[in-house]
Parts: C-alpha cells; sequence; structure tokens
C-alpha cells in the first residue's frame, strides 16, 4: 500500500507550574521566597528520514503529544524541561496547516527539522514577584500551555527523470528495463496505482527515475488517478514523455497530457521533456513513427523510437534524459523552514454576550494569562486584574455595560464581575 497523504495532530508540552514556597530552616524566622521556576514543555519536531519512503507509519498513528515541563519546588529547585517529540517523516513531505492549507515547511533533505509546535515557557515561580514592598509573594506562574496544530502532510517523490504518458503507454516496462525496479506490468490501462522508482546508470552518472501513473483527460481536477499523483511530478528535472506507439493517436495522446501538465501546475510545463515513442516493434508503431517524429521535432522537441519490452532504444533514451539533467537548471533552493508563529498581535481580544447573558473575552494573550494564573492566590487574582487593565479589556467590558455579579468568560474559566 502506498501510502502519500494523510491528516495528523501535534500537541507540544504545557510548561511546568512556578512554585510557591518559603524557605525554612531552624533559627531562620522569615526566610524569604524559594519557589523554583518550572520547565519548559517538549516541542513536536517533524525530521526528514531517508530510511522512510512513504507516510504509511501515519496511517497506524495521527497524533503526537510532547511531555510536559517539571514544575519548580522550594529551594529554588527549577522543573526538567521536557525532551522534543522527534516525528520521521519521508524524503519529499510537504506540510500543510489542515485548516487553512497554507505552507509550513517543505523537508528534502535527510536530517532537515521543522518545528511545528513549540513547547509552553515554564512558569516562574515566586522568588520573581519578591520586592522591597512585598517580601514574601504568595504568587506565581503556572506554565504555558503548549500549542495544538493539525497538519496535512503531501508526500511529493524526490526524482531525477519523470516518466509520464497516457495509460498503457508502457512506462512501468522502460523503467524495469533502465533500473532494477519491478513494477507491476500488465496489458491493460491503470496497472500502476502507485508510483515507482528506480536508480539507473548513464555511464558514471546515476539517476533516479520515477514511473507516475498514467494520467488521462480531466486529471488536474482529480479524474482518473488525477492530482493524488500529478504532485510527484513537481519535483522532477526533467520529463520523458513516453507515447503509446499502438494507440489511436499518439499526437492527441502527447496534446493532452501536455495539457493536463499545465493545468495541474503551469511550470510543469516548463520543465526539460523528451518524447519516446514506445513498442516501436509494432508494425502499427512503425507506420505512424515518421508522421510523428516530424510533428514533434517541428515543435521543438527531441523524438526517439524505442520498444521498452524488447529494449531497443531504451539506453540512448537513457544517455539522452543524463543530458538533459546536466544542462537543466539546479533545483530551487529549499526555503528557511518556518516555524508556527503566533498572531501578529496576540493582544487583540474580542467580546461577545453569551446566551445566559455573560460576556465571553476571546483572544491569544489573555487566554493564556487566565491559564497561568493560580485563582487560589488572592495576589495572583489582583495580578490578572492588572492584565485586563492593561489590555484594555476592563474597560471594553464597562463600556460594553457589564453589571456587577454578571459573569465574565475567558478561555475554560468563569469570573464573576466586582466594580
Amino acid at each position: 500500500m502506498y501510502f502519500d497523504e494523510t491528516t495528523i495532530t501535534v500537541h507540544s508540552g504545557n510548561g511546568g507550574n512556578g512554585a510557591v514556597h518559603f524557605r525554612r530552616e531552624k533559627y531562620v524566622s522569615h526566610g524569604g521566597p524559594d519557589g523554583g521556576d518550572g520547565g519548559r514543555g517538549g516541542d513536536v519536531i517533524l525530521e526528514v528520514r531517508s530510511t522512510l519512503n512513504t507516510l504509511l507509519p501515519f496511517s497506524r498513528k495521527r497524533e503526537f503529544v510532547a511531555e510536559n515541563g517539571w514544575p519548580g519546588a522550594g529551594r529554588r529547585m527549577h522543573g526538567k524541561s521536557a525532551s522534543a517529540l522527534i516525528v520521521g517523516v519521508p524524503p519529499g513531505t510537504v506540510v500543510r496547516d489542515a485548516d487553512t492549507g497554507n505552507l509550513i515547511g517543505d523537508l528534502t533533505e535527510p536530517g532537515q527539522r521543522l518545528i511545528v509546535a513549540r513547547g509552553g515557557r515554564g512558569g516562574r515561580g515566586n522568588t520573581h514577584f519578591a520586592s522591597s514592598r512585598n517580601q514574601a509573594p504568595h504568587i506565581a506562574d503556572k506554565g504555558a500551555p503548549g500549542e495544538a496544530h493539525r497538519l496535512r502532510l503531501e508526500l511529493k517523490l524526490i526524482a531525477d527523470i519523470g516518466v509520464v504518458g497516457v495509460p498503457n503507454a508502457g512506462k512501468s516496462t522502460f523503467l524495469s528495463a533502465v533500473t532494477a525496479a519491478r513494477p507491476k506490468i500488465a496489458p491493460y490501462p491503470f496497472t500502476t496505482l502507485q508510483p515507482n522508482l528506480g536508480v539507473a546508470e548513464a555511464g558514471d552518472q546515476t539517476l533516479v527515475v520515477a514511473d507516475i501513473p498514467g494520467l488521462i483527460e480531466g486529471a488536474h481536477h482529480g479524474a482518473g488517478l488525477g492530482f493524488e499523483f500529478l504532485r510527484h511530478i513537481q519535483r522532477t528535472r526533467v520529463l520523458i514523455h513516453l507515447l503509446d506507439g499502438a494507440g489511436t493517436d499518439p499526437l492527441a495522446d502527447f496534446s493532452q497530457i501536455n495539457s493536463e501538465l499545465a493545468l495541474f501546475d503551469e511550470h510543469l510545463a516548463h520543465k526539460p521533456q523528451i518524447v519516446a515513442m514506445n513498442k516501436i516493434d509494432l508494425p502499427e508503431a512503425q507506420t505512424r513513427w515518421s508522421q510523428v517524429k516530424a510533428e514533434l521535432e517541428k515543435r521543438g522537441y527531441p523524438v526517439l523510437a524505442i520498444s521498452a519490452l524488447t529494449h531497443q532504444g531504451t539506453r540512448e533514451l537513457l544517455f539522452l534524459a543524463a543530458q538533459k539533467l546536466a544542462e537543466a537548471p539546479p533545483p530551487p533552493a529549499v526555503e528557511e523552514m518556518p516555524v508556527y508563529r503566533a498572531p501578529a498581535d496576540e493582544a487583540d481580544f474580542s467580546i461577545t454576550r453569551e446566551a445566559d447573558g455573560g460576556y465571553r473575552v476571546t483572544g491569544a494573550k489573555i487566554e493564556r494569562a487566565a491559564k497561568m494564573t493560580y485563582w487560589e492566590y488572592e495576589e495572583a487574582v489582583a495580578r490578572f486584574q492588572k492584565i485586563l487593565e492593561a489590555l484594555g479589556i476592563y474597560q471594553a467590558l464597562v463600556e460594553a455595560g457589564i453589571q456587577e455579579g454578571e459573569t465574565v468568560y475567558i478561555g475554560e474559566y468563569e469570573l464573576e464581575w466586582k466594580d
């Protein structure tokens, strides 16, 4: 089973809670605060592993959760930070946000890493809140919550040469003729239901050749095998376009396939392309060969006649592909791996009226502050109220008409409003 697209969920670890603790020693009546900080939660990182060539492992496991940071303790003992959770992916994996479709990263090189969820920072212990006016603070931070994201992983094969053509053009037979790959071969369309990779040698040059399943009209809309496999052509640097010499109209097939490629991705139309009419050992192919050759050469394409079954012309085709590959521009440099970033302004918030008459406040910064507050300590609650004022939420609630005793919802917390 070939598995080249999946959706997974990643959760980074929460930060450990900071400690509220005071020094306790014999003969020391006022030891002062000594609560340690919490450790950082673990990141979730995707790492390219050359030993993988499919996304099949993700069919069995789709949720990945990193460990939480350890809480702080007394005597200024800081909690241990959690290790990152490393998730292996095959080379050629494209990572997108499953909800928005935005590109997050393109992983192509072995060892390349992409942080897809950052762990929450550890909470501060009460030693950070001591001052000349408050030498015994009963306040600390809880650890910041980790991130949760849904990701769509798409695998695009990384190959030097892509072999394209209509169903039953002989792509798998050609691959088996020039490489050690042994794809399924049969005399009916759509024998190949998954891409196949093979390694070929052209002199002292080693080529990775991909046999892309047959394309039909409307493939760019998903017809037939459609875009499930069209994306595998995007990374190839040179295309070998195999024509079915025994087909009804090889020239019409040629135009149809190129149209499908261009409609799927306009850049595919500009890739170096070698055309080879297969099955030249058959009489009907020999009859139309001169017409096909003349027409395609007039369009500027190098054209060869081959028989993948008898190996006639296959080495010459492979060496020409190697030459075109050497002349082709280098693949574009992979952009620096982006990381999930917070919204442009985390301080933004909105206030909506709930069905029960309460007010719900939503916003990244205020919701995170609520999760990091020790509600059992009055000093922590007072600090949270100052955050409400600093972000303008207090004034906004007043302007919205909130009254004494009404409920304010922030994340999972319910607060009673008091003037």
